[in-house]
């Protein structure tokens, strides 16, 4: 990854993370959502604090894991932020984006399109976390960056539902279309650009680590 893109993914991925925890840390909850929407998050508080703080810690650690740097000279620090990525992020607020999914706003098409992309990415941090067990390093990468296109769904969200607004589409129209939109073109990037060829560099980079 070229630094500038590099830079750019880290400045999207901490500015919503440190959104995230401040609207849900220091506001009501729901303050500044659609009515219905709110409605859901009131009656589902542990769900919605759960998946919102653990995948801050996804989004946080995310873009970390993808600097080659950091593999080359911190391997252990890397090890140890990949538990903390799949362990806690991946694999708490998946479980618990799941389940809000079933009360998400928008209908049914909703409620497919988020649990779908909270089953791909338990899916892909499996995926991820199994190759590294077997010391596959080049699997283990095109998995994570997968993963990680997913976990970033929370940025492009947050950049679809005002380009909505803007374009003054109603809302009870858009959201379920984004539900969708947030995170399938981000798994068609990280084919296209990041996991279109094998990167022997990956494999050379550490004698198959083991979390």
């Amino acid at each position: 990854m070229r630094r500038a893109s590099f830079f750019a993914l880290l400045f999207l991925s901490l500015g919503v993370a440190g959104y995230a925890v401040f609207v849900y840390a220091f506001l009501p909850l729901g303050r500044a959502l659609h009515p219905d929407m709110r409605a859901a998050f009131e009656a589902r508080p542990v769900g919605i604090y759960t998946h919102v703080f653990a995948s801050v810690i996804a989004l946080v650690l995310g873009p970390f894991q993808l600097s080659v740097r950091l593999r080359s000279t911190h391997l252990g620090l890397h090890r140890w932020m990949g538990r903390l990525y799949l362990g806690v992020g991946v694999l708490v607020g998946g479980l618990a984006g799941l389940f809000m999914a079933f009360h998400a706003y928008g209908g049914l098409v909703s409620r497919l399109g988020f649990g779908s992309l909270a089953v791909a990415w338990l899916y892909t941090g499996l995926r991820a976390w199994l190759a590294i067990r077997s010391g596959d390093i080049a699997s283990h990468r095109r998995w994570m960056v997968r993963n990680f296109a997913l976990t970033f769904a929370a940025v492009t969200l947050r950049l679809w539902l005002p380009a909505a607004v803007v374009s003054g589409i109603p809302f009870e129209l858009a959201y379920p279309v984004i539900a969708w939109l947030c995170w399938l073109p981000n798994l068609v990037v990280a084919e296209r650009f990041f996991n279109q060829a094998h990167d022997p560099a990956i494999a050379r980079t550490h004698p198959a680590p083991r979390p």
